[in-house]
């Protein structure tokens, strides 16, 4: 038995962010966001995408989000590279969505609460050897908290977990450890197999289930991740901004040739032109491509 990896963006997507099993993430988010408490009763998972009411603002593109039955909005990422700013993205993602809630005329005592759970395949806190890590709006004195605290950012930073099979002890352990390891196991634990959601994600996450379609989608996505890791070191081996922004350069058309076919010249020339955050961003976005007109509208919204 084979099973696909939950750190893969398509293959946490499959597992987290189906409709149809909302009890998995209703179990994953009161383990990791409540210490286990039934805090979730239910959840409706909606379109991850935040695309901005005014032309021009940046478009961003989660892996999950679900309004929870209080109304606070869960906005979901799997990270597996520490690309450029990424936690200036994570806040960027948090205050979108918070501000996104309201259209005009709409009070802002309308506005509910907005989680950003990030789980990063990195360490990004190198101050501390905690795995969750919750961060919410404090006096920087007193510390005491913003009446309206209304925006927590959560991280879950798996190289910092260290439990094995036989140590994990809370619901939380357990989904941390499905996550950074399912993709290398041949069965399912027994002591996972005693949670009915763990259960139920690793029959989802069984390779077999999967279309020729699913399973190409999910190579493409492992291809990615090892080309950009890849592409990663060798800027780090050469050590100059130049020697980086070359190989993300070749990285990116690499990857738009394998998914669009060949692109014509004037299309190479204006992805070249691109600064290192772009063409990083645009690594990520082309998965969303289905042909070139995709790429050429995010071209024209990320040129400028």
């Amino acid at each position: 038995m084979r099973f696909i990896n939950p750190k893969i963006d398509f293959a946490f997507k499959r597992i987290f962010g189906s409709n149809q099993n909302t009890d998995i993430l209703i179990s994953f988010l009161n383990a990791l966001l409540y210490d286990g408490e039934a805090i979730v009763e239910s959840l409706e998972i909606i379109d991850p995408s935040l695309v901005p009411p005014i032309v021009g603002l940046k478009n961003s593109y989660l892996d999950v989000k679900a309004r929870l039955n209080d109304g606070t909005f869960v906005i979901i990422e799997m990270q597996v590279l520490n690309v450029q700013a990424f936690s200036k993205r994570v806040l960027y993602n948090a205050a979108k969505t918070y501000a996104l809630q309201l259209t005009m005329g709409e009070l802002y005592r309308q506005l509910r609460p907005v989680i950003a759970l990030t789980i990063t395949d990195f360490k990004m806190f190198d101050d501390s050897q905690d795995v969750i890590s919750h961060f919410i709006f404090k006096e920087r004195t007193r510390l005491s908290d913003y009446p309206d605290n209304q925006m927590e950012l959560v991280f879950v930073e798996l190289p910092k977990f260290q439990k094995e099979l036989e140590e994990l002890k809370t619901i939380a352990d357990k989904w941390i450890y499905f996550i950074k390891t399912t993709g290398s196991l041949n069965e399912v634990p027994q002591a996972m197999a005693t949670v009915p959601q763990i259960q139920r994600a690793f029959e989802i996450a069984n390779q077999v289930s999967l279309t020729r379609e699913e399973f190409d989608m999910l190579q493409e996505q492992e291809f990615l991740i090892q080309d950009q890791e890849g592409s990663v070191a060798l800027s780090r081996e050469e050590g100059r901004e130049e020697g980086k922004k070359q190989g993300q350069i070749e990285l990116t058309m690499r990857l738009l040739n394998r998914r669009l076919g060949q692109l014509n010249p004037d299309t190479q020339t204006q992805i070249s032109e691109l600064s290192i955050d772009k063409l990083e961003n645009l690594a990520e976005a082309l998965l969303d491509f289905s042909n070139a007109e995709d790429l050429t509208a995010w071209l024209q919204a990320n040129s400028q």
